[in-house]
């Protein structure tokens, strides 16, 4: 199965049916050589970006040599269940430049077919017959040596040319299934696809490695670029990234299951190609780092921590304050959460009883902090103020790829309420309105994923909590839990929060510096569980 993604600002689609390029092939002797073999043909793949996620080693590596090749003098055949013959299947498909296929289906995956890996007889075990899975993958290889006509069938172990020979039944022609590399032969390269990337998995399951295995070498005899990927998304792969960033390819094959859809990899790429990483690596903001923040308001001690000291001493406190959570081996990035709009005892005067600090007072601590390698979270109190209409404010900051946003319900006003009177409360519909918006911004920008955190301390401030949008895949949702005291009463309050959370979101945990009693040591603050993403002071 494959889906296709016919967009993408910087993925060109190639228009046409296949348009192929001709390669050329020196011939060379050997105990069957005969005469010179059809030269290799590969083909352009169509669509900006396509994602194989055929479920098999066999069926994928079937569907990269078809996307990648219209004809080949020869094919080297491995069992997916043999990684010692998967390796030498490579290394000869590398050499001679032809398509490398897969042969039955791995252990551990539930599908029918061959020994356990790493199973001393697994490359002598013929592949299972009767079960669906096994049927589909001889036909799938059976119609793909049809299809490109070798005139060699090379199999690296018994279970291989057993498979060979099924899949082509009376149907071989003048394909010669062989054993000896001698007997088959050595090609020059075909005019490559220099355009073209094609994604495979790096490590997982035996069956995973097989497909991963066989799509490298196809695509490298056929002369595209190969980038591994740790996991599903590229942008969470700082090696990937680094490979990707500013290439630009005008076509990419996405060789392996969890990859797609192709419109979502589309945007993904766009992003790796951008090249722009968060903060201690990547461009997926969790898991993979652990934010601690001084929270405040720049030159006002009175609203948190950050505002106790100038910038630069504000700098060197959040590092001091992040280091001893620097265990476990998860990158940890100080940060600011910077008061952007405060809660006002009186109206002002737009009657809004929201103080709005101007872009060019914040953008030197922004700035800075983003030069010291921190992230950077502008919090909104909005008063009666819509949080869309402030968010707004701060377009040109947070167009910057380490710079997230901060909602404080608590301080969200009613037609008739004043702060500190009571406690405010934010619908989902306007937190969804404020996620739409950035999330629109992240990708007009191709930006690294932006964090939206929601500050919580009872359930009522977010009302309809489940009908929070979670979907944006460029956004990072995190509920943060701000409620003070004793343990025992920032527990319970944790407790509820961490309960009502929509699946999916991050949870972050606020250390107040005199309102805590006692304040939780960070020992104690990685102890809770779920374990936070964000811890704040304030």
């Amino acid at each position: 199965m494959r889906t296709d993604g016919a967009h993408g600002r910087r993925y060109a689609v190639l228009v046409g049916a296949a348009a192929l390029l001709t390669g050329t092939l020196a011939g060379c002797t050997g105990p069957a050589a005969g005469n010179d073999p059809t030269p290799a043909e590969v083909a352009t793949p169509v669509r900006s970006v396509t994602v194989l996620d055929d479920p098999s080693p066999t069926e994928l590596s079937v569907a990269v040599s078809r996307h990648l090749f219209a004809a080949t003098p020869a094919v080297i055949v491995a069992a997916a269940t043999d990684p010692r013959g998967l390796h030498q299947a490579a290394t000869l498909a590398a050499q001679r430049h032809v398509p490398m296929l897969v042969a039955g289906t791995a252990a551990g995956t539930g599908r029918a077919g061959g020994a356990p890996s790493g199973s001393p007889s697994a490359a002598d075990s013929p592949p299972a017959t009767g079960g669906a899975a096994t049927h589909a993958s001889t036909a799938a290889l059976g119609a793909e040596l049809r299809r490109l006509h070798p005139q060699n069938v090379l199999t690296v172990d018994p279970a291989a040319q057993r498979a060979v020979r099924s899949a082509l039944g009376s149907a071989s022609g003048a394909t010669a299934v062989r054993t000896d590399p001698a007997a088959v032969p050595t090609t020059r390269p075909a005019r490559g696809l220099p355009g073209v990337t094609v994604l495979v998995h790096a490590g997982g399951d035996q069956a995973t490695r097989a497909g991963a295995a066989a799509a490298t070498a196809t695509a490298r005899a056929a002369g595209a670029r190969v980038v591994p990927v740790h996991g599903d998304d590229p942008r969470a792969d700082p090696a990937a990234i680094d490979a990707l960033a500013h290439r630009d390819p005008a076509a990419v094959l996405a060789a392996g299951t969890g990859f797609g859809p192709a419109d979502r990899l589309t945007e993904r790429l766009a992003v790796a190609v951008a090249g722009r990483q968060l903060p201690g690596g990547g461009q997926v903001m969790f898991p993979g780092r652990r934010l601690v923040a001084l929270y405040g308001h720049p030159g006002t001690p009175v609203l948190g921590a950050l505002g106790a000291q100038d910038l630069a001493a504000s700098i060197a406190r959040a590092k001091r304050v992040a280091q001893p959570y620097r265990t476990g081996g998860v990158p940890v990035v100080p940060t600011f959460e910077i008061i952007a709009t405060t809660a006002q005892a009186s109206p002002g005067p737009d009657g809004r009883y929201s103080a709005v600090s101007s872009v060019a007072s914040l953008r030197p601590w922004v700035r800075a902090a983003g030069a010291a390698g921190m992230y950077v979270v502008l919090d909104l109190q909005p008063g009666r103020a819509d949080l869309l209409d402030q968010a707004k404010r701060y377009r040109s900051l947070l167009a910057l790829p380490y710079v997230g946003l901060a909602l404080d319900p608590e301080w969200k006003l009613a037609a008739g309420q004043r702060p500190l009177e009571q406690i405010g409360t934010v619908d989902a519909s306007e937190i969804n309105r404020v996620s739409g918006w950035l999330s629109g911004l992240t990708a007009t920008h191709r930006l690294p994923q932006k964090l939206l955190v929601l500050h919580q301390f009872q359930l009522s401030m977010i009302g309809h909590e489940d009908r929070l949008d979670t979907g944006h895949d460029n956004l990072s949702l995190l509920i943060h839990m701000d409620g003070q005291g004793s343990p025992d009463l920032k527990d319970e309050t944790w407790s509820g929060v961490v309960g009502a959370r929509p699946d999916g979101v991050a949870l972050g945990w606020k250390n107040f510096c005199t309102k805590d009693h006692p304040m939780l040591s960070p020992g104690q603050t990685l102890a809770k569980q779920p374990r936070p993403d964000m811890i704040s002071y304030q």
